[in-house]
């Protein structure tokens, strides 16, 4: 496997394997579905993450998260939080990309952190958590900042639980207002080996 590469094969829509998978994200490698139905794996470089002794809550959020209108649930939703994140126009999430997801939470790596408003999902994010790291791969929301409430209740978990490492990918400008920044690949990946063995338990 080769970062920034396409495998072929697979559009009969097989999972990938779950082995294989988590090998991935261990060197710092993870898939997305690409529009022609090939699998490409991708290792950015600059690569996004999210320092968590830095993690910067905006102060319209702090004002939401302090009216205590949202309830964060962790993997109560994983299905329909997938479906959520994939429910856009252009989306690298597809069939495959799917079940290949929900085996890793059936396996216990891949969980959800989820917004609930008046007893309905109002958005979440999902990733996959190795040792001290958490891979963050997508978030959707349909309810104004429930995703961002969301991240501030995965940043917390994190925290209260000796987590390292919050990789986001790529950073965006939305993530920028919580303190996310790219850094090159290969001080990534020594972050990465220095966390992904950690003795740390996401739930």
């Amino acid at each position: 496997m080769s970062a920034n590469g396409t495998v072929d094969g697979q559009r009969e829509g097989r999972a990938i394997p779950r082995e294989l998978l988590l090998a991935a994200y261990r060197q710092g490698i993870f898939p997305m579905a690409e529009a022609s139905g090939e699998l490409a794996w991708y290792s950015p470089d600059p690569r996004g993450v999210l320092p968590l002794s830095s993690f910067h809550i905006p102060h319209g959020l702090a004002r939401i998260l302090k009216k205590g209108a949202f309830e964060v649930r962790v993997n109560s939703a994983f299905a329909e939080v997938l479906e959520g994140c994939s429910n856009r126009q252009e989306t690298w999430i597809d069939g495959r990309i799917k079940r290949s997801y929900f085996e890793l939470y059936e396996s216990g790596y891949a969980h959800s952190v989820e917004a609930w408003i008046d007893g309905r999902l109002g958005g979440g994010l999902y990733g996959v958590a190795l040792g001290g790291v958490f891979f963050g791969e997508s978030m959707f929301h349909t309810v104004t900042d429930a995703s961002k409430v969301a991240l501030v209740g995965l940043v917390q978990r994190m925290q209260e639980r000796g987590f390292g490492l919050l990789d986001l990918q790529w950073v965006t400008p939305h993530l920028k207002t919580f303190g996310a920044r790219e850094i090159p690949r290969d001080v990534y990946l020594s972050l990465l080996k220095g966390q992904v063995d950690r003795p740390c338990v996401f739930v």
